[in-house]
């Protein structure tokens, strides 16, 4: 049987050249809502940034995750300004309501004081047919609608908290053994934090970018002190 031959995509590299270069396709539906539905539990989120040192510094409490991280699945936001996501597109009006392009947003808060750090991180899950680009534009897009201030419309249980947008967002990104190297290697090369789920030794030490990966483009992280509060 004569196997359809797709054509090479513009700009791609020839058939072979990545030993996972259709492995895109290998990424199953199941695999990114299991994970999507994990990082939206605490003990879930809260191993995702376990991966990642400098995240995981930031935590107020490792023992008290229900209490310090704040988990919103696919988040939606209201822009404060005017926003443009490309030039031939319409704007997004001041007061608009949007869902950001990231998977999960992650907000840091003190469990003694219930209020918010200032922290924010933003997950990127590698979604299925997704390739670097794709995954990379999602994060621009992220931070265009949140460069010029924005509101979290927070569920009710967080009514207590300030909904200010940070100033500064982090991102990190989640990806599948099955993610072909092309998207870690861009990511590494990007400066972007990335770790693979699931958390499998091997796998972690084939794949996983080095704790420190990332801070070149992030150099407040290093500084936070999770004990010095902003107000909101």
């Amino acid at each position: 049987m004569v196997k359809e031959q797709r054509p090479m995509a513009q700009g791609g590299m020839a058939q072979g050249s990545f030993s996972h270069e259709n492995s895109a396709m290998a990424i199953k539906s199941i695999q990114y809502e299991s994970l999507l539905s994990t990082c939206t539990d605490h003990t879930g989120a809260l191993e995702l940034l376990k991966r990642h040192r400098p995240y995981m510094e930031v935590v107020p409490s490792l023992r008290r995750p229900q209490d310090s991280i704040v988990t919103l699945p696919l988040p939606n936001v209201r822009v404060r300004e005017s926003v443009h996501l490309n030039l031939h597109g319409e704007a997004m009006e001041a007061g608009s309501v949007v869902t950001l392009p990231c998977d999960v947003g992650l907000l840091m808060c003190d469990p003694e004081w219930r209020i918010k750090t200032g922290v924010e991180i933003f997950v990127f899950i590698h979604r299925p047919q997704e390739d670097f680009s794709d995954l990379l534009l999602r994060w621009r897009h992220t931070q265009i609608l949140t460069d010029r201030g924005y509101e979290w419309l927070l569920p009710q249980r967080y009514h207590y908290l300030l909904n200010d947008g940070s100033e500064t967002s982090y991102p990190l990104f989640v990806l599948f053994p099955e993610t072909p190297e092309r998207i870690l290697k861009g990511l590494n090369g990007a400066g972007l934090p990335a770790i693979v789920f699931p958390f499998d030794a091997d796998d972690g030490q084939r794949l996983a970018v080095e704790d420190d990966m990332g801070l070149a483009d992030f150099p407040d992280l290093e500084d936070i002190d999770s004990r010095l509060l902003e107000d909101g």
